[in-house]
C-alpha cells in the first residue's frame, strides 16, 4: 500500500462497498476499514430472514443480483456481496477498527487496531463514513436492563424452545422475531409502548402475528412498558393508568432499534443535528462541514434509520467520486 492513499472508506456494508467501488471507478486508490466482516450487519440478521427489498433494489456497481424467487434471503445477499467485493479486487481490511482520526498537514491520519490487537497507520486524502446506524443498541434503561438474559438482537429460535421469552417492540424486527420463536416452540408474550403494531410492517407478516395473538398462541401487552427485570420474571407497567404485572420470564429480547456511533464524526468536527442525529451534510455531494470528510448509507440518517436504506444509500458513493473528481 503507498504511503498515503486517496479514499479511506470507513465501514464495509453495502453502502461502502459501493462508495469503495465508485472510487476506484474513479481512479482514486482506495481502502475499506471494518471492525467485522464485509457486510457484518446484514451477517448479524435473523439466520433466515428474507428481506423486504427486491434484489434489484439491493444492486451495487451495476453487478445484477439473480435469484429464483421475488426477495432474497440473508445468505443469498451475502453470497452477492462477496461476489461484488471479488469482482472488484477491493481493498478490505476486515476486523481492522478504526479507533482515531486526526488531519494532518494536507491528509488524514487513521489509527486503526486489528484484531490481533496490533496498531497500525494509514494516512488518506479523503474520509468516507459509512458506519450504519446499528453502532449502539436501544436499551431498556431499567433495573435489571443490562442483565445477560437481555438481548438486543435475534439469530434464531432454537436457544429458546421450551423457555418463557419476551419480545419488547412493535416493528418488523419483533414481529419476525416473535413469529420464529413462537414456531421453535418457545412462549412469546410481545410488549409494545402502542396500542398496535407499528405501521412499517411487512403487509404480508402482519395478519399471521395477529392471527396468532387472537388464537392465543402468542401473548401481547399492549400499552406496557418493562419496569424492571428479574432473573426469573419481568415487570411491567401499563402507559394508560400506571398498574403493574408481574410476568414469569426466562429471556428478554429487546427489539427496540439502534443508534449510530457518532464518535469518529463528533472527533473529526462535523457538526450532527442534536434532535435527529443527522450529520451536517451536502446530499448533493454527501461532504461534510469538515473539507475532505464525507457521509454514505445510512449514517446520514441519524437517529431514524427507516430513512435510508441500501436502496438508496448506494448511490452516495457516486456522488463522493464525482465530488472528488470534478470535469473540467
Amino acid at each position: 500500500m503507498p504511503k498515503t492513499v486517496d479514499v479511506a472508506v470507513v465501514g464495509a456494508g453495502p453502502c461502502g462497498l459501493a462508495a469503495g467501488i465508485a472510487a476506484k471507478r474513479a481512479g482514486l486508490h482506495t481502502v475499506l476499514f471494518d471492525r467485522g466482516c464485509l457486510v457484518q450487519t446484514i451477517m448479524e440478521y435473523p439466520t433466515y430472514l428474507t428481506f423486504f427489498s427486491t434484489p434489484e433494489r439491493l444492486e451495487i456497481a451495476d453487478i445484477p443480483f439473480v435469484i429464483s424467487d421475488a426477495k432474497p434471503t440473508r445468505r443469498e445477499a451475502l453470497s452477492y456481496y462477496r461476489a461484488v467485493a471479488d469482482r472488484y479486487e477491493l481493498n478490505i481490511r476486515q476486523y481492522e477498527e478504526v479507533s482515531h482520526i486526526s488531519r494532518s498537514k494536507d491528509h488524514f491520519q487513521l489509527s486503526t487496531r486489528a484484531n490481533t490487537g496490533e496498531e497500525l497507520e494509514t494516512e488518506a486524502n479523503a474520509i468516507v463514513l459509512a458506519t450504519g446506524a446499528m453502532s449502539e443498541a436501544n436499551k431498556l434503561d431499567v433495573p435489571g436492563g443490562e442483565s445477560e438474559k437481555v438481548l438486543h438482537a435475534f439469530r434464531e429460535s432454537h436457544p429458546y424452545y421450551n423457555q418463557e421469552v419476551m419480545v419488547v417492540g412493535g416493528g418488523n424486527s419483533a414481529v419476525e422475531a416473535a413469529l420464529a420463536l413462537h414456531r421453535g416452540g418457545g412462549r412469546v408474550t410481545v410488549v409494545h409502548f402502542e396500542n398496535e403494531f407499528d405501521h412499517g410492517v411487512k403487509p404480508w407478516i402482519l395478519p399471521d402475528i395477529l392471527n396468532r395473538i387472537e388464537a392465543g398462541e402468542i401473548q401481547a401487552c399492549w400499552g406496557a412498558r418493562v419496569i424492571e427485570v428479574f432473573p426469573d420474571r419481568v415487570v411491567l407497567q401499563s402507559e394508560g393508568d400506571g398498574s403493574t404485572k408481574i410476568l414469569d420470564n426466562d429471556w428478554v429480547l429487546a427489539m427496540t432499534g439502534w443508534r449510530p456511533d457518532h464518535t469518529l464524526l463528533h472527533g473529526l468536527g462535523v457538526r450532527t443535528d442534536p434532535s435527529t442525529g443527522i450529520p451536517d451534510h451536502n446530499p448533493r455531494t454527501m461532504a461534510t462541514n469538515v473539507p475532505g470528510i464525507f457521509v454514505a448509507g445510512v449514517l446520514t440518517a441519524g437517529f431514524n434509520a427507516n430513512k435510508i436504506f441500501i436502496e438508496n444509500g448506494r448511490h452516495h458513493g457516486e456522488l463522493i467520486a464525482q465530488a472528488l473528481t470534478p470535469t473540467s
